[in-house]
């Protein structure tokens, strides 16, 4: 053995009461070179689910283009005033069928109404229908798909044989027989009733989510710590849960867009009084067969704003499903 080596192992002290050859040596700290280890710069905090939802949302151009239309046409909805001057219900027969211009980019209807102004205030009434169908549907929906998933038994059976019945009850039908018996339709009973003949969609949704959430391991885990159900319901489960059925809560919105157009165009919808894409529709296409195009412009409004929804659908379904993001 070399002197120095020797010398070395001189200053070593051996640890343990191992037998004669087997000790183990440990250098003293000033003999020992200290080396850079390897280290993985991370910037800033790790991100949740949501975060990572919303970056890998960011990336996609779906989203970006169905928010830019939908950013549109709530924007057209709530200012109609930024957008036209003109008043969607004043009509003069002098006009009647009067070609585009420079004041009435879209010309005039059979009525004398520009065509251009009802398209832009008929956003309001489909966007109010849209919106408020669906918070309907899901406060209803959610909340009892939710509590049937988490607590089962009796409750879960009692709830889902009134979805059973509700949902076998076709949705268009039902709606033009009740608006054919009201005496007075207005924006709230459409809403109402789109909202009350959807709501088993949403709750199937919702209970299948809490089902899957509730055999999680933070599940047990807090109600070793005392937590009560429904709080844990409400703190842990819906958070998890949420994801699909924002999903399909963002689809059906268009859907009832839709189904409200539906119902004016057959004239069981909005009072004439309110301004409608589907009774523009309607009106429209009683001259399409003269060679008026004015059918083209209330539908291409309709058509791209459910458009918007359903692809706002499909690129919330690929971000907020972790097991189908594309690593």
């Amino acid at each position: 053995m070399p002197d120095e080596e020797r010398g070395m192992l001189d200053k070593q002290a051996p640890q343990g009461n191992s037998r004669p050859g087997q000790q183990r040596w440990v250098a003293p700290p000033d003999e020992v070179e200290v080396v850079a280890t390897d280290r993985v710069d991370v910037h800033g905090t790790p991100a949740g689910f949501w975060g990572s939802a919303w970056r890998e949302l960011r990336r996609k151009p779906l989203f970006l283009v169905a928010a830019g239309i939908i950013l549109l046409v709530v924007l057209v909805a709530a200012f109609p005033g930024l957008f036209t001057g003109q008043d969607p219900r004043y009509c003069s027969v002098d006009f009647s069928l009067a070609p585009p211009s420079r004041e009435h980019w879209f010309g005039y209807d059979l009525q004398g109404c520009d065509i251009y102004a009802r398209t832009i205030y008929g956003a309001r009434a489909s966007v109010l229908t849209g919106v408020g169908a669906t918070l309907l549907f899901l406060l209803v929906g959610g909340t009892l798909g939710a509590l049937a998933g988490f607590y089962g038994g009796p409750l879960d059976s009692i709830i889902s044989r009134i979805a059973e019945v509700v949902y076998a009850i076709p949705l268009m039908l039902a709606a033009i027989v009740i608006m054919q018996l009201a005496e007075d339709r207005t924006i709230w009973m459409v809403i109402l009733i789109l909202a009350a003949f959807t709501w088993p969609q949403v709750a199937r949704i919702a209970r299948g989510a809490v089902i899957s959430a509730k055999g999680s391991d933070y599940v047990p885990a807090a109600e070793a710590l005392g937590v009560s159900r429904f709080r844990i319901l409400l703190r842990h489960i819906i958070p998890n849960a949420i994801g699909p059925v924002i999903v399909v809560t963002t689809i059906w919105l268009g859907v009832f867009i839709v189904t409200e157009a539906t119902l004016s165009f057959l004239g069981v919808g909005l009072p004439p009084t309110e301004v409608s894409w589907g009774a523009d529709i309607a009106a429209g296409q009683r001259q399409l067969r003269a060679g008026s195009l004015i059918l083209f412009y209330p539908a291409t409004a309709l058509a791209l704003t459910v458009l918007g929804f359903i692809m706002l659908g499909d690129a919330l379904r690929d971000a907020l499903d972790p097991k189908g993001r594309r690593r």
